[in-house]
């Protein structure tokens, strides 16, 4: 059973159930979205491709606010810094095709699924951190395939469309399990 051992931890829980939440929805649309390129690294998938790691920033900062004075900030800052290299990076990969994406791409998974796991596991106390613990696990595994399957013959996008719906159900077990946490349940 998992519990909320302060009402400090309690107001950091229901921030961070209300993000993972946001993140979950944000995942599911941008993965469809992306799946309806075909990976084609048209205008639209670009952006896509663009646009999730600065989400990612986006929430880390969003998290960081909410978890100030706790440990995991300084990991969070580590996490903005490299989904901002990413962005940059994918942004640079996008003119050379779709393997250089999915290298960057790659790179980006284990370094943001090492940095999530490091979090994850300095939040256990809170409650609702195994699922954050397994998907950074996954996400170091997965990155290593997109960095493998860069070098494939007809390499696709649509495989980081399933790593991003993947994380996001781990986001939106982790919100569940948060609130039930912030319960006593």
């Amino acid at each position: 059973m998992s519990t909320v051992e302060s009402p400090a931890v309690g107001g950091v829980a229901a921030a961070l159930r209300r993000l993972y939440f946001v993140r979950f929805a944000f995942a599911v649309v941008w993965a469809i979205l992306l799946f309806t390129t075909k990976s084609d690294l048209g205008p639209l998938g670009v952006v896509l491709v663009v646009l999730y790691p600065l989400f990612d920033v986006a929430a880390a900062v969003v998290d960081a606010r909410s978890s100030q004075g706790a440990r995991s900030v300084r990991g969070l800052y580590v996490n903005i810094a490299i989904s901002l290299i990413a962005t940059i990076g994918l942004a640079i990969a996008s003119g050379s095709g779709v393997p250089a994406v999915l290298r960057v791409w790659g790179a980006w998974a284990i370094a943001a699924g090492l940095v999530q796991l490091i979090v994850a596991l300095g939040r256990r106390s809170m409650g609702g951190q195994w699922p954050m613990i397994l998907s950074g696990g996954l996400s170091v595994l997965a990155g290593a395939s997109f960095v493998a399957g860069a070098s494939a013959e007809d390499p696709k996008l649509t495989n980081i469309a399933g790593y991003a719906t993947l994380g996001g159900i781990f986001f939106l077990v982790s919100a569940i399990r948060l609130g039930r946490a912030a319960k006593g349940n």
